[in-house]
């Protein structure tokens, strides 16, 4: 079992609203944003596997100096790059599916996921009736899973079947970083 860390997106909203360059690369709390998060799921011992852009440099050399393995891909959408790191680790018994730009989640939770996919096909957090990340799917969800394309990640795949949500109150930890402000706030809030 393991995390797909998905890093392949164009950070669209983040550009528009006036951001320089790869949000993944931009200064959170005294590393970037792909550093936390990469920290985080590396903190829970389980392996990791990271599909990237062949432009996003940066996070190819933090993959390369802690030995982390990745895939490059020309994404097209959250769809193809599920399927591009299922289908590279095949192995695996499990898979957590986790956002790059969500680096506020902690290792603790990444573990309550792969734990609960020893009983459940399909585990999530939930907080205030809202799910959240990482999505752990056991390993009969392999086929569609690597078939995935599109935008849409695996939400399809999650519409019809019966998810055991994992209830958190922590809710600061399903925080993403969309847009600039994001990251002013939280490293004020770090700081102070």
């Amino acid at each position: 079992m393991g995390i797909i860390i998905a890093a392949a997106g164009f950070a669209k909203r983040f550009r528009e609203a006036g951001g320089n360059g790869n949000k993944l690369d931009a200064r959170l709390n005294n590393c970037s944003v792909f550093a936390q998060t990469l920290r985080h799921a590396c903190a829970t011992h389980l392996a990791v596997h990271v599909v990237t852009r062949p432009e996003n440099i940066l996070i190819q050399e933090l993959c390369r100096a802690q030995q982390i393995p990745f895939t490059l891909i020309e994404s097209a959408g959250l769809g193809e790059s599920i399927a591009e790191g299922v289908s590279a680790t095949p192995h695996w018994n499990g898979w957590l599916i986790h956002l790059a730009d969500m680096p506020f989640v902690p290792p603790a939770m990444f573990v309550q996921v792969a734990d609960a996919l020893a009983l459940h096909e399909l585990v999530r957090p939930r907080v205030n009736a809202q799910p959240g990340h990482p999505v752990g799917f056991a390993h009969c969800w392999y086929d569609k899973l690597s078939r995935l394309t599109g935008d849409n990640g695996a939400r399809e795949l999650l519409r019809a079947e019966a998810v055991h949500f994992i209830e958190i109150e922590d809710g600061d930890s399903q925080c993403d970083i969309d847009l600039p402000s994001h990251l002013d706030q939280e490293n004020k809030h770090a700081a102070s």
